[in-house]
């Protein structure tokens, strides 16, 4: 059933809202005990606002940008405040632990298992670094920018958003707030390749804002977000473009891929106006079959239609995570300082 709690009227005044644009228009489910219920065909959801909500005086949030899970099925939350950078919950949104005072603009969060010990890397987009630490907060490695390129001038034009480690531990950062490069590492931090950067192009980007490993083929291959061409793009592992995904009207952060398919928390929608976001939930066929908080996905001769916001449960979605439940968990940009939404697959 939908609780609210005091810590969190702004997700209180968001849902009272979006209840009264389901009765206007009645795009969700409510069933005999006023439950709601988003998202289309197998992938529908409760939603659980209390989960994770904290004291914002002694723990406050500003941007709740990435999140994973550990092994141990903890859920390590980053935000860019620096009273605490990293908040690190059991999944009963119990908080366990929290460091990081240094990260001021700590954006992308990535999990690594390293022969059997857990990394974090953090892209940082005010420091123009990514930093691999510890679960605890030790830093191991810190890449800097990449003055060797001719592309970059000064620091101030490095803006990393986003990692991902392939299994032979080569980095892959995204600057998508920079020059739009994919830049390849291996695991000692020397660069081996880049490739992108900013244009429309087929291996071009505009906002080339998260990238993943996708295994779903059973080889390896990368999965990069073009937010402002509302496109998801698929490379080789040595940067060949295979393929591009349009999802027209979804500003899309990182992809997470778990089992067959891929969530995308969806910033904006529409046209790109601010407090439109919702969920965007790909098959194994890279269709969207699922957009809780968005209009059904249709596609008519083969392209999908235009989508947009149908409900106003969330403002700004920067990040999905799924945990071996398959419930989701809901991390927001510009969101008033509220803490994750927790939503049950129903």
């Amino acid at each position: 059933m939908l609780t609210i709690s005091w810590p969190e009227m702004n997700r209180r005044d968001f849902l009272d809202k979006g209840l009264k644009a389901l009765l206007a228009i009645g795009v969700l489910d409510i069933n005999q005990r006023d439950e709601l219920v988003i998202g289309h065909g197998d992938f529908r959801y409760t939603i659980d606002v209390n989960w994770g909500a904290l004291n914002p005086e002694f723990f406050p949030v500003q941007d709740c940008h990435e999140m994973v899970f550990d092994r141990l099925g903890r859920l390590i939350l980053l935000t860019n405040h620096t009273r605490n950078n990293v908040l690190i919950y059991d999944r009963s949104g119990k908080l366990l632990d929290h460091w990081g005072t240094t990260y001021p603009g700590a954006h992308g969060l990535t999990l690594k298992d390293e022969g059997g010990e857990e990394f974090l890397y953090l892209t940082d987009t005010v420091r123009h670094e990514v930093i691999k630490t510890t679960l605890d907060g030790r830093e191991v490695m810190t890449l800097p920018y990449p003055r060797a390129m001719e592309a970059y001038s000064s620091a101030n034009t490095y803006l990393p958003t986003e990692t991902a480690i392939a299994d032979n531990g080569d980095i892959y950062v995204a600057d998508g707030y920079g020059m739009q490069y994919i830049l390849q590492y291996n695991s000692r931090g020397e660069l081996l390749r880049y490739f992108g950067g900013r244009g429309e192009g087929d291996g071009q980007f505009l906002n080339a804002h998260g990238i993943c490993i996708d295994n779903r083929s059973g080889r390896e291959e990368l999965l990069i977000t073009a937010r402002q061409m509302n496109a998801l793009k698929r490379f080789s592992m040595d940067g060949k473009h295979q393929q591009t995904i349009p999802l027209p009207g979804c500003y899309i952060c990182r992809p997470v891929v778990h089992t067959d398919s891929v969530y995308l928390a969806t910033i904006w929608s529409g046209n790109g106006s601010a407090r439109t976001g919702f969920l965007s939930i790909l098959d194994r066929s890279n269709h969207l079959v699922s957009a809780p908080g968005g209009a059904t996905p249709r596609y008519e001769e083969g392209s999908l239609r235009k989508m947009y916001q149908a409900i106003q449960v969330f403002q700004h979605p920067h990040d999905v995570c799924v945990d071996a439940d398959e419930n989701l968990y809901v991390a927001q940009w510009n969101a008033g300082g509220t803490y994750p939404l927790k939503l049950n697959r129903v």
